[in-house]
């Protein structure tokens, strides 16, 4: 099988997010897309303003409804900072032969060569990586065994950070975010006063 991983805060989800997940899904051929919100993002320590528990509602309450994704609460119920050799170590204990693909932005990959572990990384999982409008993609370092695939896709320049300003300045989140996960902001008053 062909299974593909998209981590990230997700704080909240947002239709950038799952059309990237989509675009990887088909363009990929992928058998399944499992969607990873991290505990701790290493690279953006300060990024989540959301409880794991609120991310993790949104995200199931956005894709519940989609049988081509699932959702792991591996990163969360681990805790702490979210290193994505962490779980790809794990996920490969539990698919010892299928395929493994990371799905990121092309705004990581100049980065991907600080990310802990990533020798070891290249070797259990691919890369896909997406475009995001205006961050141009510049190539990552050289990492031996890398393996690169690239995703053309529908990409909207959505961000969380505008969206939880949007939620504070009481502005619409219609077309933005999935209704299930407007609908579990607005109950749980997520994003009011900084929260």
């Amino acid at each position: 099988m062909k299974i593909g991983f998209l981590g990230g805060s997700f704080d909240p989800i947002h239709f950038g997010h799952l059309l990237a997940a989509q675009d990887a899904y088909e363009q990929h051929r992928l058998d399944r897309l499992v969607i990873v919100p991290a505990a701790l993002a290493p690279l953006k320590p300060s990024e989540t303003q959301s409880s794991s528990v609120d991310r993790l509602a949104m995200v199931r309450a956005a894709t519940e409804w989609d049988t081509r994704f699932e959702v792991s609460d591996f990163e969360l119920r681990k805790g702490g900072v979210s290193y994505t050799i962490d779980s790809a170590r794990h996920f490969r204990s539990l698919h010892p032969d299928d395929d493994l693909y990371w799905v990121i932005g092309g705004d990581q990959l100049p980065q991907l060569h600080l990310w802990k572990d990533i020798g070891e990384l290249a070797k259990i999982v691919e890369f896909i990586f997406l475009e995001r409008p205006g961050y141009p993609v510049k190539a990552a370092q050289s990492i031996p065994g890398l393996r690169l695939h690239r995703c053309d896709g529908h990409l909207l320049a959505i961000s969380s950070t505008e969206l939880r300003d949007r939620t504070r300045r009481l502005l619409s989140l219609d077309y933005f975010i999935p209704h299930k996960a407007i609908v579990y902001i607005r109950e749980k008053g997520l994003y009011r006063d900084g929260k």
